[in-house]
């Protein structure tokens, strides 16, 4: 597959994504190319299992729409942002645990420059990006789940509970300011909230999609929570909120450097 094959495709996984179908038509005039090109990508992404075809175009299966790759192909730039907002924070020497979500490989990726960090996931896509000299990766143990590329159950929970001392960056798959951090998942939920509850202080990194709506299983509430970081300033109640808990809001400025809102 050349460079732009691959580009082209994960554009089109993109937009897909995040929509939930694509049209050849549409794809077409978006990317630049002919239809025949767009069928053929998109023939080829069916073949790899990452769409279903349809007539006209393509649709996301529910199956894959939570896989761990499928995940990585949303809001990809507002991920990048956090990434890099959140490594502005880690020093070399830190203990760290970072969760199984897309928003933590970004993360993964900029700290391996860092020296000195000892790495607490439950990722493996995570502990691979984390490969590099200087960092100390500490995996989790348990039931290994293929579609998102983690591990979860009693013996990871058992291994989690040994740690502490650490700072832990947490993300979520909705928020909301009754319920607080929520995950899709019962075991997700599970070990996020023991990672918090050893941790020494807990950080939320999550994009402006996750203020939407909050999902089905609690991970913690606002108590347990020091700073928030996100890639756009979130609607005005929630910086009401978030001040009045004594939250820190991280988030990117009109001007060059990192606007706190306190």
């Amino acid at each position: 597959m050349t460079a732009s094959t691959k580009q082209r495709q994960d554009a089109i996984l993109s937009q897909a994504y995040e929509i939930g179908h694509v049209t050849v038509r549409d794809l077409a005039e978006d990317l630049g190319v002919s239809e025949a090109t767009i069928r053929r990508d998109l023939h080829a992404l069916s073949e790899q299992g990452r769409l279903e075809l349809a007539h006209g175009g393509a649709f996301v299966t529910r199956r894959s729409d939570y896989s761990f790759r499928s995940k990585a192909m949303r809001n990809v730039e507002a991920k990048r942002t956090i990434g890099r907002l959140a490594t502005e924070f880690v020093s070399d020497g830190e203990q760290m645990f970072l969760d199984s979500g897309t928003t933590a490989y970004e993360i993964a990726r900029r700290l391996r420059g860092k020296r000195g960090l000892s790495v607490i996931v439950n990722s493996v896509r995570v502990a691979e990006e984390l490969d590099a000299p200087g960092l100390e990766v500490i995996m989790l143990g348990g039931q290994y789940r293929p579609d998102r590329m983690d591990t979860v159950g009693p013996m990871a929970l058992d291994t989690l509970d040994q740690l502490r001392g650490y700072v832990a960056l947490i993300g979520a798959d909705g928020l909301s300011m009754e319920f607080g951090l929520t995950a899709s998942d019962m075991d997700s939920a599970h070990l996020f909230r023991l990672a918090v509850r050893n941790a020494r202080e807990s950080v939320l990194v999550a994009d402006e999609s996750k203020f939407a709506a909050p999902s089905l299983y609690r991970i913690v509430d606002w108590d347990a929570i020091t700073r928030v970081i996100t890639n756009r300033r979130p609607e005005d109640a929630w910086c009401e909120f978030l001040h009045g808990r004594g939250i820190e809001l991280i988030c990117p400025s009109d001007e060059p450097g990192v606007e706190r809102e306190p």
